[in-house]
């Protein structure tokens, strides 16, 4: 198969040839203005970290059908995604149990699953217990650190537990994270009340990252030293932002970027009324919410409030392009090659002779990106019908 488009970071046509589902070539060509401007873009599949839902499934509902995962698999590609992490949040531990081993079961059994799921990110329960830092975590659940626990709960993943969020605040956590980054878990710092000195500690004993930056914090915080200032000043430290416009202002986006340049990457945190319909949903963790016609989700009762990202990595470049934050290029390597680099998946190749073919083609339009096609592993998975011969 060879695909010709035009390459994200030039502009430039390209052709890449896929061959036994890798990039054999990938060299410039020959087209003329008109059919320069026939073409789509070809960019790495996006790799989103931390999707909790999507299309109406939920991966934090118990039990979680089998079908589940592949299902979101499969939903997915029209977003460009072509590798993600289920997030299970906070939850009695058997329900945690029954949803790492729900998600490695449908790895086992669906080919779609096993092929996009890279991992399991577990976010909590050993996380602040604090209002404002727990954020919509149920604080009957939240726990210390529990090195048995959670090995139960890897036991029961398959040992598919990528990533886990927790705030180095309690008591022992040094130990713990050494314990984590010794088996091979990334620990991410969130939903954190912790004073510098334990997030000092927490990066110095293996915390590689920060989940959803600025987000499930106080609303208020000393002017400094705050965990804030300290994630940011701690260089090892990679930033994931939630960029729908909605979560974080642009100031802080732009400011994250220039403290922490290609450490910065995009996520969704997508929960799964996310690729929905705008309109009023009744959910299980925050009640009544309103998913309004601009993509913003909030509690019904309180408007001011948000009940988590109804959007997707497609959105969060459009957010980042449109508003002079980052070139399309680099906002895509935020939620591609980047990502992919931190996890070590072969796709941080990007669009390279001998990289996995995951490739993206889209078009822009109106400030909107459209996939047109996807490729996994030089696979045509997705094809856009409705937007084909525009």
């Amino acid at each position: 198969m060879i695909l010709k488009a035009l390459h994200y970071r030039t502009g430039e046509p390209v052709e890449i040839e896929v061959e036994a589902g890798r990039i054999a070539r990938i060299a410039s060509a020959e087209a003329d203005r008109a059919e320069r401007d026939a073409l789509p873009y070809a960019a790495p599949g996006l790799v989103d970290l931390q999707i909790n839902g999507f299309a109406g499934h939920d991966f934090n509902r118990s039990p979680i059908p089998p079908e589940l995962p592949g299902t979101v698999a499969r939903e997915l590609r029209r977003e460009g995604v072509t590798a993600f992490y289920p997030t299970v949040i906070t939850n009695a531990p058997a329900a945690i149990a029954s949803q790492v081993a729900a998600i490695a079961e449908a790895c086992e059994q669906d080919t779609d699953a096993a092929a996009c799921i890279a991992g399991i990110h577990l976010e909590g329960p050993f996380i602040s217990p604090e209002d404002g830092a727990r954020g919509a975590h149920a604080l009957e659940f939240v726990r210390a650190p529990d090195w048995e626990l959670f090995c139960r709960w890897q036991e029961a993943a398959g040992g598919r537990i990528a990533i886990l969020t927790l705030s180095p605040e309690w008591e022992g956590s040094g130990a713990f994270i050494r314990r984590l980054t010794d088996s091979g878990v990334t620990v991410s710092i969130g939903h954190t009340a912790a004073t510098a000195e334990q997030i000092e500690e927490a990066v110095a004993s293996g915390a590689r990252m920060s989940t959803h930056f600025g987000n499930g914090a106080h609303l208020t915080l000393p002017r400094h030293p705050n965990y804030l200032w300290e994630q940011l000043a701690q260089d090892e430290l990679y930033s994931c932002l939630i960029a729908d416009g909605f979560h974080l202002p642009d100031q802080v986006l732009k400011v994250v970027l220039k403290a922490k340049g290609e450490k910065a990457m995009l996520v969704s945190d997508a929960v799964y009324l996310s690729g929905m319909p705008p309109g009023e949903y009744t959910t299980h963790i925050g009640g009544r919410v309103v998913l309004t016609p601009q993509g913003r989700l909030h509690l019904a009762e309180q408007e001011r409030m948000l009940a988590g990202s109804a959007q997707m990595l497609l959105w969060g470049i459009e957010q980042m392009t449109a508003r002079g934050i980052a070139s399309l290029a680099d906002a895509w390597d935020m939620a591609s090659v980047r990502p992919a680099g931190f996890m070590r998946l072969p796709a941080a190749a990007g669009l390279s002779a001998g990289a996995p073919a995951d490739i993206a083609l889209f078009r822009r339009g109106d400030g909107k990106l459209r996939i047109e096609q996807l490729c996994k592993a030089g696979k045509v998975v997705y094809r856009d019908e409705a937007g084909a011969g525009e």
